[in-house]
């Protein structure tokens, strides 16, 4: 049975007298893929942010593969082996691809980078094609592969993705899963991704969360969220 990688036990984070999240508890397990879907306000962004150390929690515990994380640098998190892809992209814009891609890998021996490139340019062929070109003058999909491959160079045990989705053509999307399903399936990545898309996340995660205001209101598989995903979008029954 495979073992929990990330254990997220009564987070609770505040920002002054608001509460963000309230006593929320999540799993992923190795080599699974977890999405959390609520409304916009919902917490979802601060959950990741509070998870890779950008957000202090003010209750609660986090660990990754039964080591603590609470109270970690943002840093110190990532070389434990949790890679943050926020949202909106963020390219290094004046960097080539490749030059981005490097970025994520800064910690290891040029050997594994070179394996790293090769394994990144296998995920997104275009990337190969376009290496040499900086990441501003490409498409949104396109540098959201970029930020994603730059995730993936970090050899990281969990990648946490927020709207990856955004901004993206529907075509676009859909090659988004077929890819995050693919970084799951053949790298054996865990996923944990926040998204306003209920389908992508659905058909990515074989469980998940679903958050309103702060609170975790629902928790199971694609197939028992739905229903609640419902109410909470569209107020109906």
């Amino acid at each position: 049975m495979p073992e929990n990688l990330l254990e997220v036990n009564d987070l609770t984070v505040r920002y002054g007298l608001a509460t963000a999240l309230n006593a929320v508890s999540v799993r992923v397990e190795e080599g699974e893929s977890v999405f959390v879907v609520g409304p916009n306000g919902a917490g979802k962004s601060t959950l990741l942010r509070a998870i890779s150390g950008l957000e202090r929690a003010a209750g609660g515990t986090i660990a990754l593969g039964g080591e603590s994380l609470k109270g970690l640098d943002p840093w110190t998190i990532a070389q434990r082996g949790i890679a943050h892809v926020p949202q909106n992209r963020r390219c290094f814009g004046p960097l080539t691809v490749e030059e981005n891609l490097i970025m994520g890998a800064y910690r290891q021996p040029k050997p594994e980078v070179r394996e790293g490139l090769e394994s990144v340019y296998e995920v997104f062929p275009v990337l190969g094609e376009k290496r040499n070109q900086k990441s501003q003058q490409l498409s949104g999909g396109q540098q959201q592969m970029v930020v994603v491959g730059r995730a993936l160079m970090a050899k990281a045990r969990l990648i946490m993705l927020d709207e990856p989705s955004l901004g993206l053509a529907p075509m676009l999307v859909d090659n988004l899963g077929d890819t995050l399903r693919r970084i799951r399936n053949d790298l054996g990545t865990s996923i944990l991704i926040v998204e306003q898309n209920v389908n992508l996340a659905l058909g990515i995660g074989s469980r998940g969360y679903m958050l309103q205001s702060g609170r975790l209101i629902g928790e199971g598989e694609p197939a028992e969220l739905r229903g609640r995903l419902r109410e909470a979008y569209l107020g109906a029954g």
